[in-house]
């Protein structure tokens, strides 16, 4: 298969919670690993999976409480998600391995190549802050999300997690997101760490992004010393989805195919 389908996958236990994993693509080739965005899950990599799964071996992992993985009791943080993901690539056998986090997911993965805790290759994110001053606008918008209203705003997200996960509380995961895009402390965004990320690294940003602002991306390039940055015009949070042909050239220019 060249994408991911919740059909052909795995659950490893971490802390208290059963984590979804699926393999696809190449099983010989180098590991590639998704990490998607707050309320998503794997399976919103699918418009790029296809153009990858002949040289990769592809990775999906749900986040604990999304799509097929369960939330556990533990506080969700993005130090969490980063220590869920070495967990499940210290199960599978993975001593190295490259990353492409949206969003959420790619917060947790430059917290993984900073903290230098596993081998990484390549290092693409896609809508990630690095970090969220105190001031930034978006801290508003993020103080405001509740379960009803993500229910009212965006239905078919809703209904997806709801045909997914196996232990469904929408009210509670949304409270646990909302704690997470709010954390200030240490186990929050990495921050300055990033200035210690050796891994290659593709930072992809929409231009109409409304979370993640043109400067926030460019300061997190300029921070990283093999950084390169692909700002695409007219497409916001998800332009791995909604334009996926601008994305491709970059990423597989990053990945030597």
């Amino acid at each position: 298969m060249t994408t991911f389908n919740h059909q052909d996958g795995q659950y490893v236990e971490v802390a208290g919670a059963r984590l979804y994993c699926e393999q696809q693509g190449n099983p010989q080739g180098p590991a590639l690993v998704f990490l998607h965005g707050g309320f998503g899950d794997i399976e919103t990599f699918n418009a790029i999976t296809p153009a990858l799964a002949e040289h990769y071996r592809l990775i999906g992992i749900d986040s604990r409480g999304q799509g097929k993985s369960t939330l556990g009791h533990l506080p969700l943080t993005y130090q969490r998600l980063q220590l869920d993901v070495e967990a499940v690539a210290r199960q599978l056998g993975l001593e190295r391995f490259s990353l492409v986090g949206h969003s959420d997911g790619g917060i947790a993965a430059l917290r993984i190549a900073a903290a230098g805790s596993a081998g990484i290759d390549k290092l693409v994110t896609i809508g990630a802050h690095w970090q969220l001053k105190a001031d930034d606008p978006v801290r508003g918008m993020y103080s405001r999300v509740t379960g009803a209203r993500w229910r009212e705003l965006f239905p078919h997200s809703y209904e997806r997690y709801l045909q997914l996960n196996p232990e469904p509380d929408f009210d509670r995961l949304a409270v646990a997101l909302r704690e997470l895009w709010l954390d200030s402390g240490e186990q929050g965004y990495p921050n300055e760490t990033v200035c210690g990320i050796t891994a290659d690294l593709l930072v992809i940003h929409g231009d109409q992004d409304r979370l993640v602002t043109r400067a926030n991306a460019c300061e997190l390039a300029d921070r990283v010393a093999n950084a390169q940055l692909l700002n695409i015009p007219f497409t916001g949070h998800s332009p791995h989805e909604d334009h996926p042909q601008w994305v491709m050239p970059a990423l597989k220019a990053l990945l030597g195919l």
